[in-house]
């Protein structure tokens, strides 16, 4: 099922709008969204075994963000 605007921000907070237009445009659903939080969240020791790398559109999403992040840092 495809996420809506409100469990993006839900999920990963105060991101832009520009942003959350990315995510809905990505094809990803709602547990690709929570594996990527998850991930940078830096939670991924709460899943143990069950770890797995990020891949699909789990990966995209993480990668999309962690990019606006670093950005966000430079101009800091």
């Amino acid at each position: 099922m495809k996420p809506t605007e409100e469990e993006v921000r839900r999920i990963f907070g105060d991101i832009s709008d520009h942003m959350i237009v990315e995510i809905l445009s990505s094809g990803a659903n709602i547990t690709d969204l929570q594996e990527a939080a998850a991930h940078l969240a830096q939670e991924t020791d709460v899943m143990g075994e069950l770890e797995r790398p990020l891949t699909g559109a789990a990966l995209t999403i993480y990668n999309m963000l962690q990019r606006e992040e670093e950005a966000w840092d430079e101009d800091r």
